[in-house]
């Protein structure tokens, strides 16, 4: 299945969620959430990445932007 840029982004904001949950509550299965969460979102950005001819690099930094730094998008 293809990954849409939003699709890349949504992954993102799961990823950031399970960090966040991992760092309130360190443990086996946070952390594990965790880890799978940033896997799903990295394979995700290379199947992008090089169905759409992209950079891998370009890519994750343009996800995570929006997500870490809303408020560029909005200026």
């Amino acid at each position: 299945m293809a990954h849409t840029f939003e699709d890349l982004v949504n992954l993102e904001r799961l990823a950031e969620q399970a960090h966040t949950a991992y760092t309130a509550n360190p443990g086996d299965d946070t952390r594990t959430a965790w880890l799978a969460a940033a896997d799903t979102f990295q394979a995700a950005v290379v199947e992008h990445a090089t169905t759409e001819g992209k950079s891998r690099y370009e890519v994750e930094m343009a996800a995570k932007k929006i997500v870490r730094h809303p408020e560029a998008e909005a200026a």
